[in-house]
C-alpha cells in the first residue's frame, strides 16, 4: 500500500506546472532582452496564474505531508516522513522531493534573472528621463526658454 499517493500526486502536479511556468519564463527572458513590452504583458497574467497554482500546489503539498506525518506518528519533515516509511517508498518520494528541490532551485534563479532585467531597465528608463529633463532645463536657446510643447512641435516642423 502506498501510503504517500497523495504527496506524490501533488508534486507531480507541482512539477508539471513548474514546467509550463519555465517555458514562459523563458519567453519572458527573451521578451525582456528585446524589450518587446507588448509580449511581456500578455505573458504576466499566465505566469501570476502559474505562481498561484503553484502556491495552492505547495500548500496542499505541506497539508499533505502534515496530515502523514500524523498518521505514521513521526515529526512533519522530509526526513521524518522518509525515516517512517518502507524502503522502496522512501526511495520514490525521495526522489520526487529532489526533482522538486532542483525545480524550484530552477524557477527562482530565473525570477531573479527576469527581475534584474526589469529592474536594470526600469534604471535605464530612469536614467534617460533624468538626463532628458537635466539638458531640457540647462541648455539655452531651443530647450531652455520654450515648453515642452513648442520643443516638440519644432522637431516636427
Amino acid at each position: 500500500m502506498i501510503r504517500t499517493k497523495d504527496l506524490q500526486r501533488l508534486w507531480w502536479d507541482w512539477l508539471g506546472t513548474s514546467e509550463r511556468l519555465l517555458r514562459s519564463l523563458d519567453d519572458q527572458t527573451r521578451a525582456l532582452i528585446v524589450r518587446d513590452v507588448a509580449r511581456i504583458e500578455s505573458l504576466q497574467p499566465e505566469l501570476d496564474t502559474m505562481l498561484s497554482r503553484m502556491k495552492i500546489i505547495d500548500d496542499q503539498a505541506a497539508a499533505s505531508a502534515a496530515k502523514l506525518a500524523e498518521a505514521l506518528d513521526t515529526e512533519p519533515t522530509l526526513r521524518g516522513l522518509l525515516g517512517a516509511l518502507e524502503t522502496a517508498e522512501a526511495q520514490q518520494v525521495q526522489a520526487i522531493a529532489n526533482r522538486v528541490r532542483i525545480v524550484a532551485r530552477n524557477v527562482e534563479e530565473i525570477l531573479d534573472k527576469n527581475r534584474a532585467l526589469i529592474e536594470n531597465e526600469l534604471t535605464y528608463v530612469n536614467g534617460t528621463l533624468a538626463l532628458i529633463a537635466k539638458a531640457s532645463t540647462e541648455r539655452e536657446g531651443q530647450f531652455g526658454r520654450g515648453g515642452a510643447e513648442a520643443v516638440i512641435l519644432d522637431r516636427v516642423a
